[in-house]
């Protein structure tokens, strides 16, 4: 047995059809390769000038970045597979070779997925301004869970081609997942809440927002937590989770702000004069600018004074301003009291003397 199998080999390797087709097989994995890298090379250049010519650079150079990602090997192994459709193989290689070539554009086909994500995850990231309204914790989580979608979708792909029941192993993966989460789901409950911040938005980095006892801005929003940074000056930190069972108002958001305020006048007044207080009030808002008077009334009688209600609105939202304005509304206010003569109300005290001694014992 061993004699016959020396000769048949002696025979096939001093073959001229042997000979041959290991020639055929090298001038066409030559040709392919040079040929498929150049076609590459042409792309990423005309891409590259494209990137340069039009104002949508990011997809092009997500697109040169995922050519760019091609490997090589993987490329030689393609040509070389390409080349053994052109020669007669015994039926047991023959067969492999749909299985490697599956491998081979599974692995590339994942590392450009992969290339991909982390292009636009970079270039996501490096273009975050003062006024983006992107959250960069969310990109990243984003990208991540992406990629291992990639890859784990590649990999399942490549044993169940290879033969293997990945069933069971799913099985095994999903019951192994379902462990872990159990085991660190208080995390897993603050990760899930930044990715629902980062979609749905109900606030961002910088907006001013205030929930139980707490006041401040937005710093950072993490993973884990989210810091803000009160008015006393002091950083607070609170769990995604736990700021998302809140009623929080964000301020930053407004589009407008009702302003309600009073001011007394004294009891003395007289009603001619109360009842110009009203449109004087509507005079003085009206001259000022970002702001919409809306009415001011005579509310009512308190045991010092009498208390007009006033309500204007802000056309904005910055609190600063508003106490501009509000100033100014104030000062306004007290220069026509004063010129008119009717002031505003002090605080009074009535005292009441009463004598109850008899008429002989009272003092001369």
């Amino acid at each position: 047995m061993k004699e016959i199998f020396h000769t048949n080999y002696l025979k096939l390797i001093t073959s001229v059809t042997f000979w041959g087709n290991i020639l055929l097989v090298v001038v066409i994995t030559a040709v392919t390769f040079f040929l498929i890298r150049k076609v590459i090379s042409l792309l990423e250049k005309r891409i590259g000038s494209w990137a340069e010519d039009h104002e949508n650079r990011v997809a092009h150079r997500v697109f040169l970045d995922v050519l760019k990602r091609t490997r090589v090997t993987l490329i030689f192994i393609a040509s070389f597979l390409f080349s053994l459709q052109f020669i007669v193989l015994p039926g047991q290689v023959s067969g492999t070779i749909p299985h490697a070539w599956f491998l081979v554009l599974a692995l590339q086909i994942a590392l450009w997925l992969d290339q991909a994500v982390q292009s636009w995850l970079r270039y996501s990231l490096t273009n975050f301004g003062p006024d983006s309204h992107r959250n960069p914790v969310t990109t990243i989580i984003l990208g991540l869970l992406f990629r291992a979608l990639v890859w784990s979708v590649m990999i399942l792909s490549i044993l169940a081609n290879a033969g293997v029941n990945i069933t069971a192993l799913v099985a095994s993966l999903g019951v192994g997942g379902i462990a872990i989460a159990l085991a660190v789901q208080t995390v897993l409950s603050d990760l899930f809440a930044s990715l629902s911040i980062g979609i749905d938005k109900p606030f961002e980095i910088g907006d001013f927002v205030v929930f139980n006892d707490v006041a401040g801005t937005i710093e950072h929003i993490g993973l884990k937590t989210t810091r803000i940074r009160s008015l006393s000056g002091e950083q607070i930190v609170c769990a995604n989770a736990i700021l998302l069972q809140q009623t929080i108002h964000n301020y930053k958001r407004m589009q407008t702000r009702r302003i309600v305020f009073s001011f007394g006048v004294p009891l003395a007044t007289s009603a001619e004069q109360l009842r110009k207080i009203g449109p004087m009030i509507e005079e003085v808002i009206g001259r000022i600018d970002k702001t919409r008077f809306d009415r001011a009334h005579l509310a009512s009688f308190e045991s010092d004074r009498i208390m007009f209600e006033v309500v204007h609105i802000l056309k904005f939202s910055d609190y600063n301003q508003y106490m501009d304005i509000q100033q100014e509304i104030n000062l306004r206010i007290k220069e026509y009291l004063e010129e008119t003569g009717i002031g505003l109300a002090g605080p009074h005290r009535f005292v009441t003397f009463e004598n109850s001694l008899p008429q002989e014992e009272q003092p001369a």
